[in-house]
């Protein structure tokens, strides 16, 4: 049976089942609707963002650098979020619309369209399951230990200290593989991962023969770096705890992946604001439909009625710790396991 959902209760009695579909229904129908003027806002917000941060790199002193690249890396994460709203058709109401904007916000970012639109689905289709959600799985101990030594050796950095370059690995080893799509998907996907590599035959080099191979690493590279660290950086924390649990297929739970496995988590607002808040993550894996600059107040909806059990933390080194030496390989049990106690485990 369905549980009655009511503000502040959690449908936790016997045989009550609580399905996604019934959360969706909770929240207010003004939170699904698309506002034009919202949504290019945000665009004009990202561009100027964006040229203010090249300008700013232009003049800024040698040592300000590093701090200039990881602002402007920010800014760009705007145009990714931009994106992420067309791919899931809640940018604009006409689907050609979504794709034109979706294949230009991402182009800056040499990402493919519809070949990371296809793939995010997945995720979103199968959250936290085992052997099939494609985004931060833990490995199973069994196949770490099967896997060639550049798996293993590139597994352990990207699940620790170097989490940070694991977006460059996922952007260049996986969407641009057509056996990862569907017959059926391979057209638009093969189209979109065309369409960035001849802009980037052709923008690439011409920074590099107008600035010098020093241009093209000042205004591209790093700021380009400091985009794939904040990639890397929200898609981990956005399901990656130690008491989150990754399920087995044949008892993942739909709900319970989207509204209890997906974590909120605080940045600083300024942080934030040059994201256009996509780091309010809950309502979006309850429902893709749910515009980003509506987020919040389908979060605060959210919270009222299940804020007990949702998963709600601050950004800070702490957080980042906890998750990069301690939730390594799958296990059954208890979730996760660290390299040290797997390798511990087989004398």
């Amino acid at each position: 049976m369905t549980a009655t959902i009511q503000p502040g209760k959690f449908p936790a009695d016997a045989g009550a089942t609580l399905r996604l579909r019934d959360v969706i229904k909770t929240i207010p129908r003004e939170y699904f609707q698309k506002s034009a003027s919202k949504a290019w806002t945000q665009v004009a917000i990202t561009i100027v963002s964006v040229a203010l941060c090249y300008v700013a790199l232009a003049y800024t002193p040698w040592f300000l650098l590093p701090v200039a690249w990881f602002v402007t890396g920010t800014a760009l994460t705007g145009f990714f979020v931009i994106g992420h709203d067309c791919g899931h058709r809640s940018f604009a109401k006409r689907k050609w619309v979504n794709d034109v904007v979706g294949h230009l916000a991402f182009l800056p970012l040499l990402y493919p369209f519809h070949s990371w639109r296809f793939l995010h689905d997945k995720h979103h289709n199968h959250t936290n399951k085992m052997d099939v959600d494609n985004a931060w799985q833990p490995l199973r101990p069994e196949l770490y230990e099967s896997s060639d030594i550049v798996r293993k050796v590139g597994y352990k950095l990207v699940r620790g200290n170097f989490w940070w370059i694991g977006s460059v690995f996922h952007w260049a080893l996986i969407h641009f593989d057509l056996s990862n799509y569907h017959t059926r998907d391979r057209a638009k996907a093969n189209f979109s991962n065309w369409f960035v590599i001849a802009a980037g035959l052709i923008f690439l080099p011409l920074l590099t023969y107008t600035l010098g191979p020093w241009g093209l690493v000042k205004f591209w590279v790093m700021p380009w770096l400091g985009y794939h660290f904040w990639m890397s950086t929200f898609t981990i924390v956005h399901h990656t705890l130690p008491e989150i649990e990754f399920q087995e297929p044949k008892v993942w739970d739909e709900a319970k992946a989207q509204l209890f496995g997906t974590v909120h988590c605080e940045y600083p607002a300024w942080v934030e604001f040059l994201c256009h808040h996509i780091n309010v993550h809950v309502p979006h894996h309850v429902s893709v439909a749910i515009p980003s600059y509506n987020l919040r107040a389908a979060h605060n909806h959210l919270k009222s009625i299940w804020g007990d059990d949702m998963v709600i933390r601050n950004f800070d080194l702490k957080l980042v710790k906890q998750i990069t030496q301690e939730c390594h390989l799958y296990h059954e049990d208890r979730f996760y396991q660290t390299f040290n106690e797997f390798e511990a485990s087989k004398h």
